[in-house]
């Protein structure tokens, strides 16, 4: 396996990871905390990785989540390519932030994501939903920094791996 599908393969097991979380059956008040997996590991790979995530690779893991979480199709499209333009244009400031300014910059990124959902949901004529469907957001900013250090030691256990 050369190096570049190596590094391919660290990113697809993490969102693959993101994706068995975002979509394991949890009781409901559990559920209407849950954080969204898939956006936070796109930031962080946005982040870390200079060019590995595209606008059309985040459009086609959102297409992805779309259909095995049965939601309309593109939304979840849709939100994350607008998450990876933010990143990728922001590059530059969000790598160096501290982490408690970094956590907030993530903050921004997830309740933007909520800020569209909720105007998808207006277009669609439903009703807007409570005070919990802010949870989600402040969730993922508390297992940021958590999460940060999860998928940096992994990605420095996996580039150091013998053989490599």
């Amino acid at each position: 396996m050369s190096p570049r599908s190596d590094r391919f393969s660290v990113i697809f097991v993490s969102i693959g990871l993101a994706f068995a979380l975002a979509l394991v059956p949890l009781p409901f008040f559990l559920d209407m905390m849950r954080p969204y997996w898939v956006a936070l590991a796109i930031i962080y790979w946005g982040l870390e990785t200079q060019d590995r995530i595209s606008l059309g690779m985040a459009f086609t893991i959102g297409i992805v989540l779309d259909l095995l979480s049965a939601s309309a199709l593109g939304l979840h499209a849709l939100s994350l390519v607008i998450i990876t333009y933010l990143v990728t244009r922001f590059r530059a400031r969000l790598r160096f932030f501290p982490p408690w300014q970094q956590a907030l910059s993530v903050l921004a990124l997830l309740m933007n994501d909520r800020i569209i959902l909720l105007w998808i949901i207006s277009l669609r004529g439903e009703p807007l939903p409570s005070l919990e469907f802010w949870l989600p957001p402040i969730v993922g900013t508390l297992v940021w920094p958590w999460l940060f250090l999860l998928f940096d030691r992994y990605r420095g256990v996996m580039r150091h791996r013998p053989g490599l």
